[in-house]
């Protein structure tokens, strides 16, 4: 493998559910010393939630690496990330049941994960999704789950898949501001709501549905009130 021939491995992961539940991909993306991606595998799950799919995407990418070399792994899913960072040992001593003694949601998954953690050194970083010059390797990995969710197919640099196109969760284009909106242009944003045409996640980490209001703000959409937040 690649990886033993390097002392440290940068890589992401990302899980894709359109409607949460809905049909679901994950996808994970290891990087050259450039981080360049230069290794990567998607592939769908049916429908799931988009949980389960952060989760896989993560298992997936540890399974898919060398545990004898230092991994760094970005995430932009604090669910996963917390899950795994937090709240696992918790967890574990309590027999795979919460704080209020009911059963680890998509415990399968999570137990999995801590068995493929064991031992080995990974650092995770959490990265905000779908920002203007945003992680490379987080975007790639978002673009995989996305594509990997819509069309429910495998890709991956080993089959040759080319490099996936744009995620479909964030609206395209944008209308031109109406005369008098200076004040708009000048801030970089608008105070104008839309309907989402599709399923997406707000970089506030929590997701928004199909028909949902949702705000452009500088960085990217989401909640109105996230916008709202942020241009405070």
């Amino acid at each position: 493998m690649i990886e033993r021939m390097r002392e440290r491995v940068v890589a992401a992961c990302d899980g894709a559910s359109k409607g949460n539940p809905g049909p679901a991909g994950w996808a994970w993306v290891v990087a050259d010393a450039s981080e360049t991606p230069v290794r990567w595998e998607a592939g769908p799950l049916g429908r799931a939630t988009n949980n389960i799919a952060e989760l896989t995407a993560l298992e997936r990418l540890l399974a898919s690496t060398d545990p004898d070399v230092p991994l760094e792994v970005r995430m932009d899913s604090q669910y996963a990330m917390k899950a795994v960072t937090t709240w696992l040992p918790g967890w574990k001593r309590n027999g795979w049941k919460t704080a209020a003694g009911k059963p680890v949601a998509n415990q399968e998954l999570v137990v999995r994960i801590d068995e493929l953690l064991d031992g080995r050194s990974v650092e995770f970083r959490y990265v905000p999704a779908h920002q203007v010059d945003g992680d490379r390797l987080n975007d790639f990995a978002d673009r995989a789950a996305s594509q990997a969710a819509v069309v429910q197919e495998a890709a991956g640099s080993t089959l040759g898949s080319p490099e996936p196109p744009p995620a479909p969760d964030v609206p395209a284009t944008r209308k031109a501001p109406r005369r008098g909106s200076g004040a708009a242009r000048k801030s970089g944003s608008s105070s104008r709501t839309i309907k989402a045409k599709f399923p997406g996640r707000c970089l506030c980490g929590r997701s928004y549905a199909a028909g949902e209001s949702i705000a452009k703000n500088d960085q990217g959409w989401g909640h109105p009130e996230c916008r709202t937040a942020a241009a405070g």
